[in-house]
């Protein structure tokens, strides 16, 4: 599955128009291979085997194509900085404001529920929809256990 989504990646890049470049191909298949939700230099760290020399600025500029072109997306975290999520496949977070832990939920119902999403936000407030992300924030299970909330909030 992986290496059908970056080939269905790499065409969609370049039915833009956009040159395929080695630093391109590796940084996106990075990001789909891997679901940690990587920062900049995550992401550095992980190709560095494949690419030793690879400028920060070259990461940032390929993120930004491929978030300009809806194949990646921002995730902001708690302490102001960003971190990236392949989207080829739509789905949406669960956020964990102990631990900042990002897990991603796939929902056949997803599309659906976009739908639902942006139709109640444009009738409510006039906006035009241009994008939609999803995430519910909570506490992660590891975090209720550490915290003991799992067995206070179970009496």
């Amino acid at each position: 599955m992986t290496s059908t989504a970056l080939k269905q990646s790499l065409a969609q890049l370049k039915k833009q128009g956009i040159r395929i470049t080695p630093q391109r191909e590796i940084i996106l298949d990075y990001l789909i291979t891997h679901h940690n939700h990587p920062s900049v230099d995550t992401i550095r760290d992980g190709i560095e085997t494949k690419l030793p020399n690879l400028s920060v600025a070259t990461i940032y500029n390929t993120l930004k194509l491929l978030v300009d072109n809806g194949l990646v997306i921002e995730l902001p975290n708690n302490d102001g900085g960003i971190r990236y999520d392949y989207f080829g496949m739509p789905h949406y977070h669960a956020i964990c404001e102990n631990c900042g832990k990002i897990i991603d939920i796939f929902d056949d119902e997803y599309p659906e529920l976009v739908k639902h999403v942006q139709s109640f936000t444009r009738d409510k407030t006039g906006y035009l929809i241009t994008g939609t992300q999803l995430e519910i924030t909570g506490i992660c299970p590891e975090c209720q256990q550490k915290l003991h909330i799992a067995k206070l909030s179970q009496k």
